[in-house]
């Protein structure tokens, strides 16, 4: 019997970082932070992925792009697993995906204030801040106001620049 040759953890690890979020094209499932893990479970590849959030309906799509991706790859023996703790943060977004989300037209999370969003509200109410500034990934300008909490997916809001008045996607944090 032949042996097989399993690819290295790296190689797995560059051909996740080619397989884009189905919701936000520009952006790879790596860029994004929710692959956690890549494995041997002996001949076994196991690939640990944390959603964005538990009811993201994106979850089975990124899962079957995942299995597709590794199987052109020659990927015979593979296992997804879910990790939902800790869980997904927007502070997970590498800066690559962040500079691609502001290059596609998507304002990209405000730095560090999804790492202890409890505590960043408390201090919000109290100083009387109600938001943190989000600037316009076109133009730049910092006079932008929120138009809904929603915006074209769950994970994002719609916002508008009142300086260009184009309106875009902030991508919330969480």
């Amino acid at each position: 019997m032949m042996a097989v040759t399993l690819p290295s953890t790296t190689d797995v690890w560059q051909w996740l970082a080619e397989v884009p979020d189905p919701e936000i094209p520009v952006i790879s499932l790596v860029d994004l932070g929710i692959i956690r893990d890549v494995a041997f479970d002996d001949d076994t590849l196991v690939v640990t992925v944390t959603p964005t959030y538990s009811g993201c309906p994106a979850t089975a799509i990124i899962n079957l792009d995942i299995e597709q991706a590794l199987h052109e790859k020659g990927v015979e023996k593979l296992r997804l697993e879910r990790r939902l703790s800790p869980a997904w943060t927007t502070d997970w977004i590498s800066s690559e995906g962040r500079e691609k989300l502001k290059a596609y037209g998507i304002a990209p999370p405000v730095d560090g204030t999804a790492i202890d969003g409890l505590l960043r509200q408390r201090v919000d109410r109290l100083s009387g801040r109600s938001n943190p500034t989000i600037a316009c990934p076109r133009c730049g300008s910092t006079n932008t106001e929120k138009i809904s909490q929603f915006g074209s997916t769950p994970c994002k809001a719609s916002y508008r620049c009142t300086d260009c008045l184009e309106p875009f996607d902030y991508f919330k944090c969480i």
